[in-house]
C-alpha cells in the first residue's frame, strides 16, 4: 500500500522552515504599486515587528498543509494504485487528469486554513486597529465563522482549487514524467538522489510558472476588506493594473520555498512505489 500520508506530513514538516518565505511570498502579492524586493521586504518586517513576525501564521499553514497537501496526495497516489495495480505503465493524460482532480479537492478542502494563514501574515501590514490578531489557526477560524460567517472561510476558494489543480500536474505529474525523462538518458541510470533532485527542482519550476497568476489572485481575495472587490473579474482588473508583472509578484519566495518541498513530498511518495510511474 503506498505510503500517501508521507505527503501530508513531509508537506507540514517543510513549511516549519519555509514559511518566511510564504510571508515574504504574501507581503509581495499584496502590494500593488512599488516594486520592493525580497530583501527590502524582508528588513521591512524584521525593523518593524521582529523576527518571529516571519513566523506569522505558522499553526494556520500547518492546518492547511495537513488538509490540502494530504487529501491531493492520497487521492492521487490512490487513483495511481487503482488505474495500476500490477505496476503497469499509466498514460500521461490519465496521469495528469488524476492529478487535476486530486488537486481540485484538495485545494477545496485547503482553503479555510490557507485564508487564514493569509490573514495572519498579512496582519502586520494593517494599522494596529485593524487588525484582526487571532491567537492560531483555530481561533481565527472559529472568529471568521462566528464574526463574518462560514462562507467566509472559503473567500478565494475558486483562485485557490484552480491553483491547486495546476500545482499537483505539475508537482506530482511532471515529476513523474521529468523523472522518466532523466532515467532515459545516458546521465541518470538509477533512481538516487540526484534524479529526484533535479526531477524536483524542474517539477517546482513548471509548478511555480504555471500557478503564480492563480496565487496572486488568491491571497489578494483572501486578504482582501469585505466588499473592495465586486467579482472576481473585478479582482483580475484591478490587479491588471500593475501590468503583468503584477501577475508574479512574489515569484522568487514562492520558487525557492516549493523546491526543497517538491523534494520532500515526491521523494517520499514514490521512493516506495515507483513502478507505479
Amino acid at each position: 500500500m503506498a505510503r500517501w500520508y508521507f505527503g501530508g506530513l513531509a508537506s507540514a514538516g517543510a513549511c516549519c522552515f519555509t514559511h518566511p518565505l510564504d510571508t515574504l511570498k504574501v507581503h509581495l502579492q499584496t502590494q500593488q504599486t512599488g516594486k520592493m524586493g525580497v530583501v527590502g521586504q524582508t528588513m521591512k518586517i524584521v525593523r518593524g515587528e521582529g523576527v518571529l513576525a516571519l513566523y506569522n501564521g505558522l499553526s494556520a499553514s500547518l492546518v492547511r498543509q495537513l488538509t490540502y497537501s494530504t487529501t491531493r496526495f492520497a487521492i492521487y497516489e490512490m487513483s495511481k494504485q487503482s488505474v495500476a495495480p500490477n505496476g503497469e505503465a499509466i498514460p500521461f493524460q490519465k496521469r495528469l487528469v488524476m492529478a487535476g482532480m486530486a488537486g481540485g479537492c484538495g485545494g477545496l478542502v485547503g482553503t479555510p486554513g490557507d485564508m487564514v494563514n493569509v490573514r495572519m501574515q498579512n496582519d502586520v501590514k494593517l494599522p494596529p486597529d485593524q487588525r484582526r490578531n487571532y491567537k492560531h489557526a483555530i481561533d481565527g477560524m472559529a472568529r471568521v465563522v462566528r464574526e463574518e460567517g462560514l462562507a467566509k472561510l472559503f473567500s478565494g476558494v475558486n483562485w485557490a482549487t484552480c491553483r491547486a489543480i495546476l500545482m499537483t500536474i505539475g508537482q506530482l505529474c511532471f515529476y513523474d514524467q521529468v523523472k522518466i525523462f532523466l532515467l532515459e538518458t545516458p546521465y541518470f541510470t538509477e533512481e538516487g538522489k540526484s534524479t529526484h533532485f533535479t526531477a524536483s527542482l524542474c517539477a517546482g519550476a513548471i509548478a511555480t510558472t504555471m500557478t503564480q497568476p492563480l496565487d496572486v489572485l488568491k491571497t489578494r481575495s483572501m486578504s482582501a476588506k469585505p466588499g473592495e472587490f465586486k467579482s472576481a473579474v473585478d479582482l483580475f482588473k484591478f490587479t491588471a493594473k500593475g501590468g503583468p508583472g503584477a501577475f508574479y509578484k512574489g515569484y522568487i519566495p514562492a520558487f525557492v520555498r516549493l523546491g526543497p518541498q517538491t523534494d520532500r513530498k515526491s521523494t517520499r511518495l514514490n521512493s516506495s512505489h515507483a513502478r507505479y510511474l
